[in-house]
């Protein structure tokens, strides 16, 4: 549970949302102070610089739309406002976003996990290798983007699976583009804690226009490199007894990240009449990542938890101990992950036919991805340390030996030396689809128009596991040496906390060249239990009514609409028997299995929007929605089991638990926003929230009494373990017959302040959203949910110069194991944060610009406590990023 939060955030959570209501008496004296515009005097006509222009014409396409949404707009072509599409997308309402060595990945939805919001690209499925745990955005360039919307509330038309939301990427299209255009733009990016020399990244964008303006040609291309890395501390495990914690197993974890993407965009429009048009849209991206962590795990509780003697306890947690006599695992890991995704849609769009509009799309997307791990791991006796986590801004931990020592790595003496401990997983996701869709133009009174539609869609999810573990210690005769090709690694948590920083860590190439100088060769073998394939195949029909009319002199606009959803699915996978004796880390297929199931959705939908002034608008909307169970690459509905071995010779058992039989998770949603657009590019609004889920999918982890014919039970850490010892870390999905209530509010504020200032240019843009952080009794829970954040930029721009300062807040979250590798067994609370970052900008002259950027220059921290905030379970170190870049447009 989250403890309640100190006075003073409580107060800076006021201070801002009283700022955002104090927005309308501001707006009230920027309007008295503004000459009112002509009606036909255009937004881009008033606003010229491009910061303020994006903002001005995001904030017309949210007033236009008859749905809640919220919006980004690109600068120009090739220039979003942020250095990553994530980053940029939480300065919408009621949008957080997670992070991965300080880089923005997934997002979050009104308290909704990433899993629960639906990503499409031109308002089709984009598939991912790779979304574990919701769609990576980090994987995509920002000069894709021309726009980016999030959709609130559905229409019947749109795509079922959002139930956070829909989150829509529209690239660039040539027709959007006067004339020809030409765009080089490059980057140099470096983030502090990897240290190094800065990474670049390269684009090139082609925009042409031909046939006398029949053919519209988009071509992009861009390739980039980046480093990072991030440092993690935490107490993975505790003893728990009588309401006591102690503290198990400490680790240390450093991960250095390599990245290298290239991306490839293309879109042709032909017009050869003016009522056919066809679109053709390419997008390609491929992501080759390598990951090398650097891990020393702590295990104090073994050979015996009589190692672990308490010296302080203080409100039920042993703050200081001391430990004789534990093992050390020295862990060097590293992992290739290249992946590649794409997509390729065809539209054709005719409306020759009187009050008639048709449209046809053919649409196949594909992500494939290859991780490739191995590690070496060696085992030591430590013979005494202590651990001080009385104060959680500085954790005190000091050995009797140095880390850095070599000695104590004799290859003669050690606990273990294994090489290699690893596995080649293969993961392939696609899907093709065929949709027609048809519109009526009536004009029968409020009856504006009908329109009906259909799609079918087919996809797959394949996974395959081939697991390569060295069965026996490396021998001593070939073994390498610590003293001659062990890694220094320093510098961890970039010297915070006062614990040894410094440690020598595996060579693993000193490995591979050893055992390929013995002929020594691993034998591959395939994982049953970690291999399946997931299909679907999905049929939608829709039908939707627009409307438009008076009531009471005051114009609405709106729609109401149904759509169906028919799903049938079939997961297909490997029944484990007896261990394989050429590997027994996995076992051997002794059968297969296949689960089917079918099931039927009716989703209605209604969005109206009254304009009560010209200036004031109000929304309503109601609709149910759906997400299906998840098909992803660690998904809910195949079982999947992952085995090593210890130090210790004993077996780690990592299950997860099929459930093929899941029901989709539904939802009956309702909003209410009031908006009020003012002056020029000004807007102020308020909304409120409500979604009643059905189904929620929760994944606990279990002990049961036996698995498999092995009779389990926890120790006094709460770990699941067999007779001999072997750990069992067991999870299984299940669907919460409760309903579970998630309502909140959020305020969104975007000002210029011209008509205020002797100096042109200022500007803010400002939201909050509070989420209810309701829980069910039975299972279904909201991890990673935020009750609070808020986003604020204050900005400064004219014809030459740019700076935009902004911040990022989220309260504090809990995570259990499922949603955080860092949380352990018992789960954890990640603390609340601010994010601050600075953007500058400079245009020599209409063809060449420059940008600057720093993130995270306040060097905000992710940690995390167990229970109550004195606990402390974790710290880490991302630090500050800078970019630097430049684009000529021809």
């Amino acid at each position: 549970m989250i403890d309640p939060k100190s006075k003073n955030a409580a107060t800076r959570r006021k201070a801002f949302t009283l700022a955002l209501l104090g927005g309308v008496c501001f707006a009230d004296m920027a309007l008295a102070q503004t000459a009112p515009a002509a009606e036909t005097e255009a937004v881009d006509e008033v606003i010229v610089t491009a910061f303020r222009k994006s903002l001005a014409t995001a904030l017309e396409v949210k007033r236009k739309d008859v749905r809640v949404s919220d919006g980004i707009s690109s600068e120009d072509i090739g220039k979003f406002p942020s250095e990553n599409i994530a980053e940029a997308i939480q300065r919408i309402p009621g949008v957080q976003i997670s992070n991965i060595n300080g880089r923005g990945s997934t997002i979050s939805i009104r308290g909704l996990g990433p899993q629960y919001a639906l990503t499409t690209v031109n308002g089709q499925a984009f598939k991912s290798s790779n979304f574990t745990d919701g769609f990576r955005y980090d994987v995509i360039q920002t000069e894709l983007a021309s726009g980016i919307q999030v959709y609130k509330s559905p229409t019947a038309e749109m795509d079922a699976g959002g139930l956070a939301g829909t989150v829509n990427i529209d690239t660039v299209h040539p027709f959007d583009v006067k004339g020809r255009q030409i765009i080089i733009a490059g980057k140099a990016q470096k983030q502090d804690l990897i240290g190094g020399g800065p990474t670049g990244k390269y684009g090139l964008t082609y925009v042409d226009h031909f046939l006398d303006g029949k053919l519209g040609v988009f071509l992009g291309g861009g390739y980039q490199e980046l480093k990072d890395r991030g440092d993690y501390l935490w107490m993975d495990r505790w003893s728990v007894s009588n309401g006591t914690y102690t503290p198990a197993r400490l680790r240390y974890r450093r991960i250095d990240r390599e990245t290298k993407r290239s991306m490839l965009n293309g879109a042709l429009q032909f017009k050869p009449t003016s009522d056919l048009q066809v679109d053709v849209i390419a997008t390609y991206a491929k992501d080759k990542t390598t990951q090398d962590v650097h891990q020393q795990v702590f295990l104090f509780t073994t050979p015996s938890a009589s190692n672990v003697v308490p010296v302080t306890v203080t409100n039920g947690t042993a703050t200081k101990v001391q430990v004789n006599n534990f093992r050390l695992e020295n862990n060097h890991q590293f992992e290739n992950r290249p992946q590649s995704t794409g997509a390729l849609t065809t539209n054709v769009h005719y409306t020759g036919i009187e009050n008639w509009d048709l449209k046809a799309t053919a649409h196949y997307s594909r992500g494939s991805a290859k991780h490739n791990e191995e590690a070496a791991i060696l085992g030591i006796n430590i013979p005494s340390a202590t651990v001080d986590i009385s104060n959680p801004s500085n954790i005190v931990f000091t050995t009797s030996t140095p880390l850095t020592d070599t000695a104590q790595y004799n290859t003669s003496t050690l606990i273990r030396n294994t090489y290699p401990n690893g596995a080649y997983r293969s993961i392939d996701s696609y899907e093709d689809a065929a949709q027609f869709d048809a519109k009526r133009f009536l004009d029968w009174g409020v009856l504006e128009s009908i329109q009906a539609g259909a799609k079918i869609r087919h996809e797959v999810l394949k996974r395959n596991v081939i697991r390569k573990d060295g069965q026996n210690t490396i021998p001593a005769s070939y073994s390498p040496t610590m003293a001659a090709t062990g890694i220094a690694i320093t510098n961890f948590l970039d010297g915070d906390n006062t614990l040894p920083a410094a440690w020598v860590s595996p060579n693993l190439q000193a490995y591979r060249d050893a055992l390929k100088a013995q002929g020594v060769t691993v034998y591959n073998a395939f994982d049953p239990s970690g291999s399946f394939r997931v299909e679907r195949d999905l049929t939608s029909f829709y039908a939707m009514a627009n409307l438009k009319g008076e009531v009471l002199s005051k114009t609405f606009r709106g729609n109401v609409g149904v759509r169906s959803e028919s799903t049938d699915q079939t997961v297909k996978g490997y029944v484990g028997g007896a261990a394989n004796p050429l590997n027994t880390e996995v076992k051997l297929i002794a059968g297969t299995y296949t689960t089917k199931k079918s099931y039927d959705n009716i989703l209605p939908s209604a969005n109206f929007s009254l304009d009560l002034t010209d200036d004031l608008l109000l929304r309503f909307a109601a609709a149910k929605v759906l997400v299906r169970p998840i098909i992803d690459s660690n998904n809910q509905l195949a079982t999947t089991r992952t085995t090593t071995t210890d130090t210790t010779g004993k077996k780690v058992n990592t299950i997860s638990i099929g459930q093929g039989d899941l029901d989709p998770m539904t939802a009956n949603q309702l909003d209410l926003t009031l908006e009020w657009y003012y002056g020029q590019g000004n807007g102020l609004s308020a909304g409120y929230f409500s979604k009643k889920v059905k189904n929620g999918v929760f994944t606990s982890v279990i002990c049961p009494a036996s698995y498999e014919g092995v009779s389990l039970s926890k120790d006094a850490t709460g770990v699941c373990v067999s007779g001999v010892g072997d750990t069992y870390s067991i999870t299984q999905s299940f669907n919460d017959d409760k309903t579970v209530d998630i309502h909140g509010y959020e305020l969104n504020w975007q000002q210029s302040f011209d008509a205020l200032l002797p100096i042109d240019g200022f500007g803010l843009i400002a939201n909050y959203t509070h989420v209810n952080p309701a829980t069910s009794t039975t299972g279904f829970r909201l991890a990673n949910l935020s009750e609070h954040t808020a986003n604020g930029t204050l900005y400064w721009e004219n014809q030459t110069f740019s700076a935009r300062v902004s911040a990022n807040y989220r309260s504090a979250y809990d995570q259990t194991s499922v949603e955080s590798f860092f949380s352990g067994p018992l789960g954890h609370t990640v603390k609340s944060r601010t994010q601050v970052d600075l953007n500058l900008g400079y245009n020599f002259n209409e063809h060449l610009s420059f940008a600057f950027a720093a993130m995270n220059i306040n060097n905000a921290q992710e940690k995390a406590y167990l229970g109550n905030a004195s606990r402390w379970q974790m710290s880490s170190a991302t630090g500050p990023s800078y970019y630097l870049s430049f684009q000529y447009k021809m």
